[in-house]
């Protein structure tokens, strides 16, 4: 579950090096443009809670070549990966632990062994250049002491991996409660599960019909050197052969595609979409679903959303794409804020969730998530579930969504209020991908090149 170990001897590690301040502590490290120390920023901001995607945005900007800045993403994005392994790897290393007094530079401390182990950067390029990524954040005194801990490393590195392998929260790198209730939810493919969430995933367009085909962007894309492979079951899916800048990428600006995972392409098949059909989005935003939709078929769609800031992220994609709807802002949880009485023959909920089916794009998700969430987040699902059903029309369906893998948001959820709706009813689901998992179906990380995702069906009788 992680990456080879290349360098196996195990020899005394060296004296530990005495840190010095070398005058440049105010020294800014966009100056030098440097992205190992961008990084490692980016990291310790992860760690203090902000979101791995708005952490990256204002980095990514201060780095001028795009291949740093594609380092620079995936460094710090391994880095939230396997921060719970080599996090703990540090308390080992160092005598007097670094995360409260300088938690940039233990996150690059943390970089520096993911450079090593994960990313496979050769030692003497590694190493060198951590070091003076040291300088370039201004904590140049440091350097000595970061060249003797990652240099330790690799001289008794066959040691502190298997001390690290021994317990389950730094063999994995995820937290012991989504371990224990992987575990328990899915027995026979926690493993599995947890290697998925380990191994970056390729990147996934979907075509926009109405403007292109999939052989003409597969075509397009391989002009400029990028190559596309039309997913094997999902009509509108391209899987990327590696990850690039997409919104550079010829036909992103005239819409021919969007970036979007294909396990959350699958909600326009399942919502047997027809023209003239009025159709809710109910937690929209981005929009990518709702978008999707209005490429299938000419519905009648409002797309709402309780967060302005992120409704407007719809307006901006519709606009991009050539499509157009309705755009609210409003709880989905209180129709009568926004709802004008008619009712819907489709309603999509996309429920917020834990995410822990997306990991393997998110790995912050990893750092932020709590245990004391999931039943948060089920008793939010319940809410809206039971608010939105009353605005579908009898004959309507319903489609219930997570990016879940937790038993406790999506099946029992759904179990729950077919419990207590005598008029609900569910659609069998068959993918080629997942199983059945009680009234839904479960698609787990990984499996048929796709996230983690939950849909379940459900009809108005």
């Amino acid at each position: 579950m992680r990456g080879k170990s290349k360098n196996n001897a195990v020899i005394p590690g060296p004296r530990r090096a005495r840190p010095r301040n070398d005058g440049n502590k105010n020294r800014s490290h966009a100056d030098s443009g440097d992205a190992r120390a961008l990084a490692a920023e980016v990291l310790a901001a992860v760690v203090r809670g902000t979101s791995l995607r708005e952490a990256l945005q204002p980095a990514q900007e201060k780095l001028r070549d795009p291949r740093d800045r594609a380092f620079a993403t995936a460094l710090a994005s391994e880095g939230a990966r396997w921060w719970l392994r080599y996090d703990k790897a540090l308390d080992t290393l160092l005598q007097q632990p670094l995360r409260k007094r300088e938690p940039v530079l233990h996150a690059l401390l943390v970089l520096g062994l993911v450079q090593l182990e994960i990313l496979q950067i050769p030692p003497h390029a590694a190493v060198a250049a951590t070091v003076e990524a040291t300088r370039a954040l201004g904590r140049g005194g440091f350097a000595r002491l970061v060249n003797a801990v990652l240099r330790r490393w690799l001289r008794e590195r066959a040691a502190l991996n298997a001390r690290l392998d021994s317990q389950p929260e730094t063999r994995a790198a995820h937290p012991r409660w989504l371990i224990d209730t992987l575990t328990r939810d899915w027995p026979k493919r926690a493993d599995a599960i947890l290697a998925a969430d380990n191994a970056p995933a390729p990147p996934m367009l979907r075509v926009n019909a109405r403007r292109a085909t999939r052989e003409a962007v597969t075509d397009e894309l391989a002009h400029a050197g990028t190559t596309a492979t039309p997913h094997p079951f999902l009509r509108d899916a391209l899987t990327l052969a590696a990850h690039t800048d997409i919104a550079r990428l010829p036909g992103f600006v005239a819409g021919h595609f969007s970036v979007q995972d294909g396990a959350a392409q699958i909600a326009a098949d399942l919502l047997d979409l027809r023209d003239g059909l009025r159709v809710l989005d109910a937690c929209a935003a981005p929009g990518g679903k709702a978008c999707h939709m209005l490429e299938r078929a000419d519905v009648r769609g409002l797309a709402l959303e309780r967060d302005a800031a992120r409704a407007a992220s719809i307006g901006q994609n519709l606009r991009r794409l050539g499509l157009s709807c309705k755009v609210r802002t409003g709880d989905a949880g209180d129709p009568t804020s926004w709802w004008d009485g008619q009712t819907f023959d489709r309603i999509l909920l996309d429920a917020p969730c834990s995410a822990t089916g997306v990991i393997r794009r998110h790995p912050d998700i990893k750092l932020h998530r709590r245990a004391g969430d999931i039943a948060k987040l089920a008793h939010e699902q319940s809410r809206l579930l039971t608010a939105l059903w009353p605005l579908l029309a009898p004959g309507g369906r319903l489609v219930y969504a997570t990016c879940s893998v937790l038993r406790e948001e999506n099946e029992r959820v759904v179990a729950a209020f077919l419990a207590a709706h005598a008029d609900a009813s569910t659609q069998a689901i068959t993918l080629p991908a997942g199983r059945a998992a009680g009234a839904g179906w479960q698609i787990l990380p990984g499996e048929g090149g796709l996230d983690g995702m939950y849909y379940a069906v459900l009809a108005k009788d």
